[in-house]
């Protein structure tokens, strides 16, 4: 119809547009009661890799579903899926539901960073994996990555490589106060002690690069082949995991999720508070302490009270150690 010929119409020419209805929308969205329980083993460009949980070596990928919008999910997020959960090559099954977290491992770029990263979600336990020697240990990090666990609702272990070239005492004797658990490691000697506090438990492994936690991933797990790189001259190795990955050990006797090398732990989340409250009988002690307190005892928080904490000397001052890497006055 020409331009201008719209005066010719009448009401025999009204259409009504197609899909449209005056029926107001249903809110109401599927159950989903058949949806099959699993656990999320990594994570790649929109697409999850599922461990079916009543069949572990089922490996279901999936997709989002719509109605989940943007809620995030990460490595060790327990997930329900539905459609094609048989795991053959070229299908695709969808996560309808997310589980609410038990724990978390967060951190930031730095103690400046806004943005929180959340590592993995339901691990038990958090192995900082630390080398005694190449590179030297740094207690600063080893702090910092204690402070992610008592936030976060993970069990801390330290986990000591490279024992055959330093002993560990010193490092040790640092954390005896905090009651922080350990195994030590060397390249010569079977990982029995490590197995045992693994079997049965999702274990997330954390460290510098160059310290040996990819290779001992290789051992713990042999079908892992995850590259491994050496350590540069500068004492500083080169990233060689890029993105978590949960790992079954052998014989489904638990999961180990390796972690990307950090260089840096940000700690931008967490408040002094947020420390003090994992740590029984100085939670109550610290509600007496001014507003703003630190708790870091003078000069910078004069009136702390913690200090009259009876028979806690010690552990006040492992405690305000983990306080003092938080605020970025310790390395």
């Amino acid at each position: 119809m020409a331009r201008g010929d719209w005066r010719k119409l009448d009401e025999s020419d009204v259409r009504v547009r197609p899909g449209k209805s005056t029926r107001p929308r249903s809110k109401r969205r599927p159950s989903h009661a058949d949806a099959v329980p699993a656990m999320v083993t990594s994570v790649d460009r929109g697409r999850w890799r599922c461990a079916v949980e009543a069949d572990p070596d089922r490996a279901v990928t999936a997709m989002r579903a719509r109605e989940l919008g943007r809620t995030p999910i990460v490595v060790g997020d327990r997930v329900h899926l539905v459609g094609d959960v048989s795991g053959k090559p070229d299908t695709l099954a969808r996560i309808v539901r997310v589980e609410e977290r038990a724990s978390v491992l967060r951190r930031t770029a730095d103690d400046t960073d806004p943005y929180e990263r959340v590592v993995v979600a339901n691990a038990d336990q958090l192995l900082i994996v630390t080398a005694l020697a190449d590179p030297p240990p740094r207690t600063g990090f080893i702090d910092r990555c204690l402070v992610a666990c008592y936030t976060g609702g993970l069990d801390p272990v330290l986990c000591l490589t490279k024992a055959d070239l330093a002993d560990p005492g010193d490092l040790l004797a640092e954390y005896a106060d905090l009651e922080v658990p350990a195994v030590v490691t060397r390249h010569d000697a079977p990982l029995d002690d490590l197995l045992g506090r693994l079997a049965g438990r999702v274990s997330a492994l954390v460290g510098h690069s160059g310290v040996g936690k990819s290779t001992l991933v290789n051992r713990l797990v042999p079908d892992a082949e995850l590259a491994t790189g050496e350590v540069s001259a500068v004492g500083k190795g080169r990233h060689t995991s890029v993105s978590a990955v949960a790992l079954p050990l052998p014989g489904n006797d638990g999961w180990v999720v390796d972690t990307p090398g950090v260089r840096s732990f940000g700690l931008a989340h967490v408040t002094a508070d947020d420390i003090v409250g994992a740590f029984a009988g100085f939670a109550e002690a610290a509600e007496e302490c001014p507003p703003g307190c630190g708790h870091l005892g003078p000069p910078e928080d004069p009136d702390c009270v913690l200090d009259d904490v009876p028979s806690a000397a010690t552990r006040l001052a492992s405690l305000r150690r983990l306080l003092a890497s938080r605020a970025g006055l310790a390395d």
